[in-house]
């Protein structure tokens, strides 16, 4: 948030876009789902095989008038803050318009939803088949925390991930949240790449 709040005019100004929290929870995945390859995989039930991608390409929840679409961002390892929140932005007045074509939100490796933005505090996202795992987001509240042993108000958001429990295991999946958590809590984590 912090982030967000002094560098947005900024980044709008630069880029022509305005800088959302979906950008940084799209980086923040993609640099987890690198770490976590088993959560950017997929079952082949044809074959009964697992495949491992080297490619990751996030379906990211836009509103339409007919309702929730999932156009997919692809190959979000090669995009910055700017690219992503340009293709969000691009996608959501496709939506808008009516002009997403099938090919729009098909294909992707990840999904991630953001119920927050309905005002969602909590919820269980349903796997976009064939994918792994969702990311869920909720609504950022401020709620009272403990901070070095003392309760301070501070933002906070609910993060839920559903997944294939015939590849990930509970390790895995709670392992990928933290990796969320310190990237989110802490952006420098992705410019330094760790």
């Amino acid at each position: 948030i912090k982030l967000r709040n002094t560098h947005k005019d900024e980044f709008e100004k630069f880029h022509g876009v305005k800088l959302g929290f979906m950008s940084a929870f799209v980086k923040a995945a993609t640099a987890t789902l690198k770490e976590l390859p088993a959560i950017n995989a997929v079952i082949d039930d044809s074959t009964n095989e697992i495949i491992y991608r080297n490619y990751i390409d996030i379906s990211v929840a836009v509103a339409s008038p007919n309702g929730l679409v999932v156009p997919v961002l692809r190959n979000t390892e090669k995009m910055s803050f700017a690219d992503v929140e340009k293709s969000i932005n691009h996608y959501g007045k496709k939506a808008k318009e009516g002009a997403l074509a099938l090919e729009d939100m098909t294909g992707g490796t990840f999904t991630i939803s953001n119920g927050g933005v309905f005002g969602s505090l909590f919820g269980t996202p349903i796997i976009n088949p064939p994918q792994s795992a969702i990311l869920g987001m909720h609504a950022t509240k401020i709620r009272p925390v403990v901070v070095d042993g003392k309760v301070e108000a501070r933002p906070m958001m609910y993060l839920a991930l559903t997944y294939d429990h015939r590849l990930i295991d509970g390790r895995e999946a709670v392992t990928f949240l933290k990796g969320i958590q310190a990237k989110i809590e802490d952006p420098t984590r992705l410019l330094l790449d760790i």
